[in-house]
């Protein structure tokens, strides 16, 4: 019989499900549901919601065309792991009924919450105890909804993350994770725990918090109701849970003090692992719990994270080619243009307040422009060179905080599949590129290995991954690659002085 996994990838374009051989290590089927992206709701300026239930709704969809593929017979599925998108919050009243859209990870309506509360906490107790300010995080979203929709907090059994809400579907309990709560900014670092503190000062209820799990564990089973939408055999156990960051790091076998993980999707993160909890004074880049952090063996990730990635390409796709280009032309396209794009320049902060600009809604923006000499070409590169510059500007934050920056795995998806993305990535950072054939649904799968006891070790669940391709740095482009970094910087300070 076979030994079979299920990883479950929720994105904010789309749900992604993958079903894993545990013997070979192998993906044999995976799907994303819907085929376009899903929508991002947008009520007010800076705000950004979906409704959980399209979320669950998709899940379903892609979890039975799965099953219809592959063919699964009773008893060969051992675990479901879940991955998701941070920071988002999900609102449920005691019957689990979902209160109100969920707001989302690129959602900046509770800046201001979080810097106030920064000053009220006190710089020393956040930056030493939550290693970050509580900023735009889910807490500060949570402190939002009992300020501004008081009829709705009255109603709160239990407030989740996207993953946590899920998992709920499936099995019909609510817990959730030290992860989890670390990347909300409920967890004080300190004492190993939730933090009074910041319950306190957002008046948020200690009963609202779910039962904590750890990350590798049994957390429910699939219940007869889940069962029933969805095809899967009832009492299956769902047995991981994890962010998207933490989850794509240990998808690409991330896991221990030093390594690096990347990823270029509708966002872009760099995530570094470390032993001891870093922290950046300024919380430009932030640090939470790992996915096999223990009291005994302490494991911290640090996330560095750039909003307008992926989603300025799309932009570009939908304006330029009205849905008559795909991707692999836009790669094309960009790559004969020249490095530096002949002097046109892409700042891709348009996708809600940028951690790495302090919480700054700085937008996006496109600088020197010569309507004789550019066009779609120095477009196109010029967008990918400016997100790499972000990523870049934070990575050079990372290396501040300590961070030994030299080799980073991605998998060979998304911006990686540009041939002018790797390139700058790989000289404008001066580090080895590894890519692998992997996916966050995949790792999501791996780690429902872990947490079923189906593998005995993290070393065991990566038997299976695959190298593709290692990008080495080459000197003679480290000048003009720095030189469009410079430029992009200097671009860059020019705009935040005339936002001042």
């Amino acid at each position: 019989m076979r030994r079979l996994l299920l990883g479950i990838d929720i994105g904010s374009s789309s749900v992604k499900t993958s079903l894993l051989d545990a013997d070979s290590g192998k993906s044999l089927f995976s799907k994303a549901f819907p085929e376009e992206e899903m929508i991002i709701d947008s009520p007010e300026k800076g705000w950004a919601e979906q409704d959980p239930e399209i979320w669950w709704k998709y899940v379903q969809h892609s979890i039975r065309f799965v099953l219809s593929k592959t063919k699964v017979k009773k008893g060969e599925l051992k675990g479901i792991g879940i991955a998701y998108q941070m920071h988002g919050l999900v609102l449920v009243d005691k019957d689990q009924n979902v209160l109100r859209p969920s707001i989302i990870w690129c959602d900046s309506r509770a800046v201001g919450i979080g810097e106030k509360a920064f000053k009220e906490l006190g710089e020393e107790y956040c930056l030493k105890n939550l290693l970050n300010s509580p900023g735009n995080f889910t807490a500060s979203k949570l402190r939002w909804v009992i300020e501004n929709e008081p009829a709705i907090a009255a109603k709160i059994h239990k407030m989740m993350l996207p993953g946590d809400f899920i998992a709920m579907r499936l099995s019909g309990e609510i817990c959730t994770s030290e992860t989890g709560l670390s990347e909300g900014i409920f967890w004080d670092f300190q004492k190993n725990g939730l933090s009074d503190k910041v319950l306190g000062n957002y008046q948020i209820s200690k009963s609202w918090i779910p039962d904590v799990v750890p990350s590798y564990s049994i957390q429910g089973r699939v219940s007869a109701l889940a069962s029933e939408v969805t095809g899967l055999e009832e009492g299956v156990p769902i047995s991981y849970r994890a962010g998207d960051q933490p989850n794509n790091a240990f998808s690409l076998q991330v896991l221990k003090p030093g390594e690096l993980a990347t990823t270029a999707g509708t966002s872009g993160t760099v995530y570094g692992v470390a032993d001891k909890p870093l922290h950046d004074p300024l919380s430009r880049v932030n640090t939470f719990v790992h996915v096999n952090h223990s009291m005994e063996n302490p494991s911290y990730g640090v996330l560095l994270c750039v909003n307008g990635t992926g989603i300025l390409n799309s932009w570009l796709k939908k304006i330029m080619g009205a849905g008559h280009i795909d991707y692999d032309e836009m790669n094309t396209l960009g790559s004969s243009a020249p490095i530096g794009s002949e002097g046109l320049t892409f700042i891709p902060f348009g996708n809600g307040a940028e951690r790495i600009m302090q919480n700054k809604p700085v937008g996006a923006h496109m600088l020197g422009l010569d309507l004789l000499k550019h066009d779609k070409r120095h477009m196109i590169r010029s967008a990918q060179e400016g997100i790499v510059s972000a990523l870049t500007f934070g990575f050079r934050i990372m290396q501040e905080m300590g961070l030994d920056l030299k080799t980073v795995k991605a998998g060979k998806a998304n911006m990686f599949l540009s041939p002018v993305f790797r390139k700058t990535f790989v000289h404008m950072n001066r580090v080895v590129l590894e890519l692998y054939d992997t996916d966050g649904a995949q790792g999501a799968a791996r780690g429902a290995g872990i947490g079923a006891g189906v593998f005995a070790s993290e070393t065991e669940a990566f038997a299976g991954l695959e190298l593709l391709e290692t990008i080495e740095p080459n000197e003679h482009f480290f000048d003009p690659y720095e030189e469009v970094y410079s430029t992009w910087k200097s671009h860059l300070e020019a705009i935040q002085k005339m936002s001042i």
